[in-house]
């Protein structure tokens, strides 16, 4: 099943320096991802328990941004800046692990956390799958 990503980058009229399904899976994991951490953050502050997770609130928005950030530089190609794509692939496997931690130490109390933690446990394998491909 080809998803809007992959149709987009399969439109893209010039080379791109990338294998194009690897990147659509990460850009597509990546907006899972965002969604997942904004959607846990929002699920925490209505925790009656929510002073206690005041750094779980913190680290799913710093994953949300840093994951959309990645996302939408990812799906521009025209200028591309290789180093520029792997500091962000780079900071974001970083937010994702750390996002994963902390929605870990939840997890048992909280859904949310878990099936978010999941979410970041899966963008921090692509991010890295696709730095791997990146010379």
């Amino acid at each position: 099943m080809s998803t809007t990503t992959m149709l987009m980058l399969e439109t893209y009229p010039k080379s791109i320096n990338l294998d194009r399904a690897k990147l659509a899976a990460a850009i597509d994991t990546l907006n899972a991802c965002a969604q997942a951490c904004t959607a846990c953050a929002d699920a925490c502050l209505s925790e009656d328990m929510v002073a206690e997770l005041a750094k779980c609130v913190r680290t799913n928005l710093d994953c949300a941004d840093i994951c959309t950030t990645t996302s939408r530089v990812l799906s521009r190609h025209t200028g591309y800046d290789a180093n520029l794509s792997r500091s962000l692939l780079e900071a974001c496997a970083t937010a994702c692990r750390s996002c994963t931690d902390e929605c870990a130490r939840h997890a048992d109390m909280h859904e949310h956390c878990r099936v978010c933690a999941d979410a970041c446990r899966a963008c921090e394998r692509a991010c890295r799958d696709l730095l791997a491909t990146m010379s």
